[in-house]
């Protein structure tokens, strides 16, 4: 983003741009840090809001903040969403285990 700051900056589409890489950049690292303290920590480990989720939103907005203050803004907002999603993906494939097993413990409880 720093070798390409002047064309980001130069216009609005590409400063939106500028945010969406910044949001790349965002994905990347909470991944890299959520493998990280997967393979230290054990492979239930998860990563939490805080401190993982808000340093990494942090890191990728002040790399947006030094090619534009709109690029700070859009990173945010496309990040907000691709954790939304992320987050859903995940309760999908990691989730489900857990649903089932609450609602065979309340058939069982219907039954007596």
């Amino acid at each position: 983003m720093q070798l390409f700051r002047n064309q980001l900056a130069a216009n609005q589409q590409l400063t939106i741009l500028g945010g969406f890489l910044g949001s790349t950049i965002f994905i990347s690292l909470l991944t890299a840090v959520s493998n990280f303290e997967m393979q230290v920590f054990g492979p239930t480990f998860q990563a939490k809001i805080f401190p993982e989720v808000i340093a990494c939103l942090f890191i990728s907005m002040m790399s947006c903040a030094f090619v534009h203050r709109v690029c700070v803004t859009t990173c945010l907002i496309f990040s907000l969403i691709a954790l939304y999603y992320i987050n859903k993906i995940s309760q999908n494939i990691y989730g489900g285990s857990t649903i089932s097993t609450s609602s065979s413990a309340s058939a069982s409880k219907k039954r007596k």
